[in-house]
């Protein structure tokens, strides 16, 4: 029998026999790394303990702590949960159970629906099983055995998925004690190591294999993680998130609604379009400075516009499109580049001209499925924060750089300083040479490094593969926010495509045409997502600056109506956002609705307070008073109100 050579973490190789499990070479290391190792990696790829290994192979045994465990530790909870149901309703048909973010889920085709209190009961057995420790054993069966089993058995979506594994694949059937499932794998060795930290969410619907010609099934969710201390922090996220989310805090505070005539679109109130405004405003003056023109490019084109530009044959699945009654057929604007390559052509360009930055608050129609729209978060019609820069090959670390201090600025002023930055290289489905590509993902692997660099390290930093646009690769920047999630907000895009699909071009300082390089670059990505995100960061308590009504003027009693008039007409002149309420209601009951709509200031005022020319000011969150002089209080609230890159 021939050997392999195993090499370990800390480089140190070994030989051994082909065929040798990682577990063997586990117990011959130490009983105690083999008792508490649940899976291992071969060259990086997690396999199963129990599988012989006939190639060289670096290996790194994972224990049921590593981060590489926590797929492992959902996958097995899936199928505990598949036992468990099949074992508590005997009959119900098992579909797939696949590990998602956060979680994992199962689908079922059940004659009764699940009902809420079977959840408990769901746990339960989970957890009787969970505690007989069952190993997880492999075996490959022939697709004419599988059939025929499952077929027996009454598991018929099982039969359909049998069918559909490509003939070159192994047909592997994982065991767990007498219950057993066809799967890819890898599993840890048996069900104990689930362990106790999982929780079921909830029922949802959905259809088999996500067609909505097919059956509909019952899909149960949830979530498992290494330790319970993990499991109780994940479940405090999803409180907060739901005190949080901004759907519902968009109603207490008035800011926008949607509604099913129009789909994945916001309808925005008074106070939400100010709080959108607000954002613009700030953008366009960092964009100013910055040294971008902004732009407005039309929001339908062609069709054959969007064919030259590939983004027909690339995107057209997720365009809006209407045929006019002459026959043409435009489509509405998924993004901003082609009509800014548009607007760059407009007019000779030299050398001289570049880098050429343009920026447009531009609105852009992108067609999602139903099921994935998510209030602002995830929507059809929005505004990009977008801007083009056409440069040359040699000017792109420069630049790149600019964009990424201009960025974290930004983000630091609406306070995400918790950022990495993720590289997403080439995907299947692009335009372009590979010699391009090679091209745009070295020049952003050099910026990246750039950026660690003078960060002393500090920035973290990932690579994202295959999750590029189509004609180009991309920096991604992912902020965390204030319970810990991650929103991926901007993006700088390095595209040596698009300009010469569309024959743009300047002259060097040879007199000769160029294609130039284009930089696509968002910064708040889509300010519907982004103000989303804000509201749910910031859990509607926005700082002065931002907030859409920064003060509410309440009177106690009706006769200091006239003071509170003149209160809120001199914050008004002095550049403040603010209303009256001179409702003949008590005052606790005036503050606790503004409260709830999350004014960061309610002015209130009384007899003494008119005949005194004074204030008493009550905070967001807080039940004490501060009592000032009029213009004091004013000149402060001014201070406070002055949007971050102004002071």
């Amino acid at each position: 029998m021939t050997d392999v050579t195993i090499t370990f973490p800390d480089g140190k190789q070994r030989q051994v026999a082909s065929g040798t499990t990682g577990l063997e070479i586990a117990k011959s290391i130490s009983p105690s790394l083999a008792k508490r190792t649940v899976a291992m990696q071969l060259d990086g790829a997690l396999a199963d303990l129990a599988d012989p290994i006939t190639k060289d192979a670096s290996i790194n045994f994972v224990s049921r702590t590593d981060p590489a465990a926590l797929e492992l530790i959902r996958h097995d909870a899936a199928h505990v949960l598949a036992e468990a149901v099949q074992s508590l309703w005997p009959g119900t048909q098992v579909t797939i159970g696949p590990v998602i973010e956060n979680g994992f889920y199962y689908d079922f085709a059940k004659q009764q629906p699940f009902e809420p209190d079977d959840i408990p009961k769901i746990e339960k057995r989970m957890g009787e099983i969970i505690a007989k420790n069952a190993p997880f054993t492999k075996e490959v069966w022939s697709r004419n055995q599988a059939k025929k089993f499952f077929k027996d058995k009454g598991e018929y979506f099982k039969v359909e998925l049998v069918d559909a594994i490509p003939e070159d694949q192994d047909l592997k059937i994982y065991k767990q004690g007498e219950w057993l499932d066809l799967c890819r794998g890898p599993h840890m060795t048996s069900t104990g190591q689930v362990g106790k930290a999982f929780k079921l969410m909830k029922f949802a619907g959905a259809y088999w294999r996500g067609d909505s010609t097919k059956p509909q099934l019952q899909r149960i969710y949830g979530t498992a993680y290494a330790t319970e201390d993990e499991l109780k922090a994940y479940l405090h996220q999803l409180e907060e998130a739901e005190k949080r989310d901004h759907r519902k805090l968009g109603r207490e505070m008035d800011l926008f609604h949607f509604q099913e005539e129009a789909p994945g679109s916001v309808f925005w109130h008074a106070k939400g379009w100010t709080l959108f405004q607000t954002l613009i405003a700030y953008m366009r003056r960092q964009q100013q400075r910055a040294g971008y023109q902004e732009v407005n490019s039309p929001d339908m084109m062609e069709k054959h516009f969007w064919e030259l530009s590939g983004h027909w044959e690339n995107y057209g699945e997720n365009m809006f499109t209407t045929v006019l009654p002459d026959e043409r057929v435009f489509c509405c604007k998924p993004m901003n580049c082609p009509g800014h390559v548009q607007i760059y052509k407009h007019g000779l360009k030299s050398y001289r001209d570049l880098p050429y930055r343009i920026a447009e608050f531009g609105k852009v129609h992108r067609y999602e499925p139903s099921g994935a729209l998510h209030g602002m978060l995830r929507v059809r019609h929005f505004t990009q924060d977008d801007a083009h820069i056409f440069l040359t090959e040699d000017q792109i670390m420069e630049e790149c750089l600019k964009i990424n201090d201009l960025m974290l600025a930004i983000y630091k002023d609406f306070g995400f300083e918790d950022i990495y930055i993720k590289l997403s290289t080439r995907p299947e489905k692009r335009v372009g040479a590979d010699a391009l590509w090679d091209k745009a993902e070295k020049a952003l692997s050099d910026v990246l490094d750039e950026v660690k660099r003078r960060s002393n390290g500090q920035v973290k930093t990932a690579i994202n593969p295959g999750e590029g646009a189509f004609y180009g690769p991309k920096l991604e920047y992912v902020l965390k926010d204030a319970i810990g999630r991650d929103w991926q907000c901007g993006t700088t895009q390095v595209d040596f495509n698009l300009a010469g699909r569309l024959s743009a071009f300047y002259i060097d300082d040879h007199s000769e045409k160029k294609t130039p390089v284009m930089i696509h670059r968002a910064m708040f990505g889509s300010l519907e997502r982004f103000t989303g995100i804000l509201i749910e960061n910031f859990a509607g308590h926005f700082p002065l600056w931002l907030a859409p009504l920064q003060i509410v003027v309440a009177p106690i009693v009706s006769d200091a109506n006239d003071y509170a008039i003149e209160v809120a007409q001199k914050a008004e002149a002095a550049g403040l956002r603010v209303e009256t309420d001179l409702r003949n209601e008590k005052i606790n009951l005036k503050i606790r609705e503004h409260s709830l709509a999350k004014i960061p200031v309610i002015i209130v005022v009384g007899k003494r307070e008119a005949e005194e020319k004074k204030v008493s000011i009550r905070r967001l969150g807080s039940q004490d008073q501060t009592v000032l002089g009029l213009d004091e209080a004013l000149t402060a609230l001014v201070a406070e109100a002055v949007p971050p890159d102004l002071r």
